[in-house]
Order: C-alpha cells, then sequence, then structure tokens
C-alpha cells in the first residue's frame, strides 16, 4: 500500500517536472485548451454523461475558444 502512494508521487513529480520545460503558452493555445475543457463538461452535462456527448462538446468548445481569442 504505501510502495503505491509513494509511486504516484514520484510519478506526479515527474511528470510535473516534464511538464514544466515546455514553455509558455500563447494566448490561442490557452482558448483553445479552456474552449474544450468547458465544452467537454458542458457536452457531458447536456447528453447525461455520454461519451459522444463530452468529445462532441470539447471540439466545438475547442473551435470557439479558437476563433475567440484570435
Amino acid at each position: 500500500m504505501i510502495s503505491r502512494i509513494w509511486i504516484s508521487i514520484v510519478s506526479a513529480v515527474a511528470l510535473t517536472t516534464a511538464l514544466s520545460g515546455c514553455g509558455t503558452p500563447t494566448r490561442q493555445q490557452v482558448g483553445v485548451g479552456t474552449g474544450a475543457v468547458l465544452g467537454g463538461v458542458a457536452g457531458s452535462m447536456a447528453t447525461g454523461g455520454s461519451t459522444m456527448g463530452t468529445v462532441g462538446g470539447a471540439a466545438v468548445g475547442g473551435l470557439i475558444g479558437n476563433e475567440v481569442s484570435k
């Protein structure tokens, strides 16, 4: 049990360290990401948790976020 916790902590630290070197995202990247997350949540809620609704909502939200952040 304790070894699983340590593995999880070490994995999280390694992932955070690896991703922190990616640089600062542009305004457009932030807009697409935010739109995709919000669209995915809205699509999931609208369809009662359906996977297709979530993916569709994320796709539409990403497109809207891209256009708004231009």
